[in-house]
């Protein structure tokens, strides 16, 4: 079975239950989250890859799935026998080395005791290395038959003189190498850890004397260890924001005013006691936003009120039923209790994901 099928168990197996039903039944409970979110990513030009769409599986101790498939489709908690459990979640199964495909991830073992609900945070952080070069334009004159090429044990990639795409490979050493007269000749090798993106800048001498050596050096100004490094939560695009807070982290923020809160529209037909997660919806003045485009339960979720005006006109369920399972980021003061939970109010922005 394929890493995007849901195996072993079905969702309807996953529905939250009490603590003494757990006991009762000599289970214990595991609850997801994936909160960490940076805008890092920005300054390096990269989108922010959406964690709903990462992989995510869970394992026994005997290696057998319990959960394996989109992050996005799975339960926010699911019932699972007392033991021990892997959790693993990555953002693409590519291999490397490739163009343009950094991979995130994180992986976490735990212990789950009968009647006992354990809540995992997920902390995605790059896994994989990067280069890109920076090459002088002497170097097509010098080498005009030249190919470049990075090199590490899992393949190596041709880098074109006007390649601007950062390539990545696994973590460890990576190879530049210069193939011209049909002979390959290293100029350099270094040790990448993760998270790490280095420039490196490639040129030739252009003096009669030291015509054709070859001069490479690190920009260490372009060097990234920290910018691309956490990632997760909603995602989104945070075009005016300092910080974006998950549904878990605004249910937990209190009093908060004027915050960007990013999560994904799961219902509406909000009532002191119940909400509505399935369409047709008869409310305009209300929605549920979840951690997750499957969140269905009410006291894991945010509640919104939408004020009238542009804001509730664009984002009720009534006149957008496709909006059901999109992600938005909304921008309000977070309440103690609307509808009983909590909540956002006084909505001053919004931004509905692709």
């Amino acid at each position: 079975m394929g890493l995007l099928q849901v195996v072993s168990l079905s969702f309807g197996t996953f529905a939250a239950v009490s603590c003494e039903m757990l006991e009762k039944r000599g289970e214990g409970a595991i609850r997801l989250s994936c909160d960490e979110l940076t805008k890092a990513l920005y300054s390096s030009g990269l989108e922010l890859p959406d964690t709903s769409d990462f992989i995510l599986t869970v394992t026994n101790s005997d290696g057998k799935p319990v959960y394996d498939g989109r992050f996005g489709d799975s339960p926010e908690q699911m019932a699972v026998p007392a033991g021990s459990y892997t959790i693993k979640i990555v953002s693409s199964l590519a291999e490397l080395p490739g163009f343009d495909c950094p991979v995130f991830g994180d992986e976490q073992c735990i212990q789950v005791k009968a009647s006992e609900v354990v809540d995992v945070k997920l902390v995605c952080t790059q896994l994989s290395s990067g280069v890109k070069l920076k090459i002088g334009p002497e170097f097509l004159t010098e080498y005009p038959d030249g190919v470049l090429f990075l090199k590490s044990k899992d393949g190596k990639l041709m880098y074109g003189y006007s390649e601007k795409r950062i390539a990545y490979f696994n973590p460890g050493p990576v190879s530049l190498v210069l193939n011209a007269s049909n002979k390959d000749k290293t100029l350099m090798t270094r040790t990448l850890e993760p998270c790490e993106v280095i420039t490196i800048g490639v040129r030739v001498a252009s003096s009669s004397s030291n015509s054709g050596r070859i001069t490479v050096s690190v920009d260490t100004s372009r060097t990234w260890t920290e910018a691309i490094c956490t990632i997760g939560g909603d995602g989104g695009t945070q075009t005016e924001t300092s910080e974006v807070l998950t549904v878990y982290q605004a249910r937990n923020e209190i009093g908060a005013q004027n915050v960007w809160v990013s999560g994904y529209i799961v219902g509406g037909d909000l009532t002191s006691s119940s909400a509505s997660f399935d369409a047709p919806f008869s409310a305009r003045t209300n929605i549920l936003l979840g951690s997750r485009s499957s969140s269905d339960d009410k006291q894991t979720c945010l509640s919104v009120q939408l004020p009238s005006g542009s804001i509730r006109d664009a984002l009720n369920l009534v006149d957008n039923p496709a909006l059901l399972g999109k992600k938005v980021q909304i921008r309000g003061d977070i309440v103690e209790s609307y509808y009983g939970i909590p909540g956002l109010k006084n909505l001053t922005g919004y931004e509905v994901g692709k």
